[in-house]
């Protein structure tokens, strides 16, 4: 029976969930063909945000630890040590796997915790756990997918000058050496980096990512191309020790412009504005960064060559954008992964150039101040497919919101139900329209801890009560299951 507090509660879920129907994608009455048969469908984390401090067990630390010690580092004045304790609590999160009905889950295995120093001495106890959890997941049937590095660079290959150093790309190697020595016969899919255009911007150039240590333009030239040599080092150290043919390739976060209209022009606006290096702002009112840009990252390790309008863009600063480097990052990789949340739209201005249009003053946005943009999911498939000509995987994707626990001991999110509807639905129309998919992870399993903004971000479908830790599923994880049960068909 509902009484008033329950009853008000819904009544204002309901009502954003109506608010939420304005930012519904231009095709989402659309009903075209279904999602491929073999298709991933998952759910991501990352263990810097869900596993507490990798110094638990023998573990050392990340560039996090030394920075969340300072005052103010976190919104909520937070740290990670707890986070939702996930490194101990990892059978309630198999469990919550179960009931979620994915077939696949993406997840980091702690740099720092599995090599305390970031190179050299091996904590055996940490990738005992990760076996573990490995064979966890595939006895209920779930493939693992594994990044190799998600934000938790080791402090103590900082100290040494972290991405700066030459020896920079062979650490990252080494290490995704000996986790396909472990792991590779039962672990198929790989992602050497999460988001470099995210870490290494916020780090290096916006300076509110650890080291937070603002850099000039020849030191971001260098930084960035030792990263994407780790990368290109990487696959090259994954594939040779794997024990399996195996899938591999880098997650980029997707800055993809969507055009403001459907108009031959608009559309070419908005697609040569994703790819040409110009100051981004992830959010409003923020500083724009330049190596937010996808193809900065992206044109070498796809097309063998670094992107023309940010090598202009730095000049003489570029100088490490060299051949030697190219050929080590130009590596074949099997998929083009990246992260998708939102998007800006772009149209043909007066003078031919893309011109950016201002969001609409009602438009929906998350409490991070993202705006809902269901389109990117069939845009960003669509430009990065055309542009790239490999299989789209979308390694994440997802919202924040101010989820509580109803009296009811229900969590309603229906405007996160909607919106994993449709974006769904705009990914299904880039499929129907020719992109190659195959997977599609929602970001993120659970609630956790979201770096500098601490555990104000809600992203989860699955609630975290971050006193107790009891995991609770969302209505949207509800909803998500139902889809995959149908395979697109409840959409």
């Amino acid at each position: 029976m509902l009484n008033r507090r329950s009853f008000l509660g819904k009544s204002a879920a309901f009502a954003a969930a109506a608010t939420f129907e304005r930012a519904r994608p231009l095709h989402a009455m659309m009903q075209p063909q279904a999602f491929p048969k073999d298709f991933l469908w998952g759910a991501a984390t990352a263990s810097m945000q869900i596993e507490g401090t990798p110094m638990s067990k023998g573990g050392g630390e990340s560039v996090w630890d030394p920075f969340l010690r300072q005052p103010h580092a976190t919104l909520d004045g937070s740290t990670d040590t707890i986070a939702d304790d996930s490194y101990n609590r990892w059978q309630e999160d198999i469990d919550v796997i179960r009931q979620l009905g994915i077939n696949a889950y993406r997840f980091s295995i702690s740099w720092p915790r599995v090599l305390p120093d970031g190179a050299g001495r091996v904590n055996q106890q940490a990738l005992d756990h990760y076996d573990k959890f490995i064979d966890a997941l595939l006895a209920i049937h779930v493939t693992p997918v594994v990044t190799v590095y998600h934000f938790d660079y080791p402090e103590e290959l900082q100290k040494k000058g972290g991405w700066l150093n030459p020896e920079s790309p062979k650490w990252l190697a080494d290490y995704a050496e000996l986790l396909t020595k472990r792991y590779s016969d039962r672990v198929k899919y790989w992602l050497t980096i999460n988001e470099p255009n995210i870490f290494w911007s916020l780090s290096a150039e916006a300076a509110t990512f650890p080291p937070a240590e603002k850099l000039p333009p020849d030191k971001l030239v260098q930084g960035s191309v030792n990263i994407l040599q780790g990368h290109g080092r990487s696959v090259q150290a994954i594939r040779a020790a794997a024990k399996q043919p195996v899938k591999v390739a880098l997650s980029v976060a997707g800055m993809i412009n969507m055009p403001a209209t459907e108009s031959p022009a608009d559309i070419a606006a908005a697609r040569d504005s994703s790819f040409t290096l110009n100051p981004i702002q992830i959010i409003p009112g923020s500083p724009g960064q330049y190596l937010l840009n996808n193809a900065w990252w992206l044109d070498p390790i796809f097309l063998g060559k670094y992107q023309e309008s940010g090598i202009a863009h730095f000049g003489k600063d570029a100088a490490a954008a060299t051949d030697d480097a190219l050929k080590i990052i130009h590596q074949p990789v099997d998929y083009c992964a990246v992260n998708l949340y939102f998007g800006s739209h772009f149209k043909a201005g007066a003078n031919g150039k893309p011109e950016k249009v201002p969001d609409p003053p009602d438009i929906q946005r998350t409490p991070y101040g993202w705006a809902i943009t269901p389109d990117i999911l069939y845009w960003g498939p669509k430009f990065l497919y055309e542009r790239y000509k490999k299989t789209i995987l979308i390694t994440e994707n997802g919202m924040s919101w101010n989820d509580t626990v109803s009296p009811d001991g229900h969590v309603h999110d229906p405007v996160r139900t909607q919106f994993i509807h449709d974006y769904l639905t705009a990914y299904r129309r880039a499929i129907h329209d020719g992109v190659e998919a195959h997977g599609y992870f929602y970001w993120s399993l659970l609630d956790n801890f979201e770096f500098t903004q601490g555990y104000k971000q809600r992203f989860g479908i699955t609630y975290v009560d971050f006193v107790t830790l009891k995991r609770t599923l969302k209505d949207s994880a509800l909803a998500y299951r139902k889809i995959i049960e149908s395979n697109d068909a409840s959409l």
